[in-house]
């Protein structure tokens, strides 16, 4: 059975989805889902996905939604014994660790500080730039003497981050002048499996978006 992907290319968590796939070297039968027209209204999407969001994964009629659930259900049936998502509790747990911290706090904090800007035409709010400073320094820290964010291996947390943290290059949050967290960019650019693809496409639509919304 395929498995297929309900995405927005610029999305952050749809392209975290794609990298994973990458990883696994899972081909994904990938169906476009147009916000503008409402394609995450529709019956038929409701039905698969009652909170609308993407996205969404359809394994032999099992709909999944929250991208990293995605990518954990994606290792757990696709990759065992993989390095992504360590099975050993105390490497998991860490991995988890970071999953939530870019869920609750990275990519939460961007969303809500870059958003309302480009959506809603608000002014920029310090305080909410202030708080992804915050998480910046964070993720500086956890990059702290090794490679990737949660230990020697690439793993999903780098991943979902990386797809978070490029997300920034379509704003004014200067996420380069942490030189941990500029090292660990680069790094992924050609470490993390079909990056090109997966990431740089779809923040190339992210950032077009961002750029047609603010003429």
């Amino acid at each position: 059975m395929p498995l297929d992907l309900y995405y927005v290319p610029g999305s952050a968590p749809c392209r975290s989805v794609l990298l994973t796939a990458k990883a696994l070297n899972l081909n994904l039968n990938l169906k476009l889902i147009d916000l503008h027209h409402g394609d995450h209204l529709k019956p038929e999407y409701l039905k698969l996905n009652p909170q609308h969001t993407v996205p969404t994964l359809v394994d032999d009629g099992l709909a999944i939604w929250e991208s990293r659930t995605i990518m954990c259900y994606l290792v757990n049936k696709y990759g065992k014994g993989s390095s992504l998502y360590p099975e050993e509790p105390r490497a998991r747990a860490l991995v988890d660790q970071r999953l939530y911290f870019d869920i609750g706090t990275m990519y939460a904090r961007f969303a809500d500080y870059f958003y309302p800007q480009v959506f809603g035409g608000a002014p920029a709010d310090k305080d909410k730039l202030a708080k992804i400073e915050d998480a910046l320094q964070l993720l500086n820290t956890f990059l702290e003497g090794q490679k990737f964010v949660a230990g020697p291996n690439l793993t999903l947390a780098d991943l979902t981050l990386v797809a978070s943290v490029s997300s920034f290059e379509a704003s004014d949050v200067d996420f380069k002048k942490y030189a941990n967290v500029k090292r660990w960019y680069e790094t992924m650019k050609t470490t993390a499996p079909g990056y090109q693809e997966a990431n740089e496409k779809g923040l190339d639509a992210f950032k077009a978006l961002v750029s047609s919304m603010k003429k």
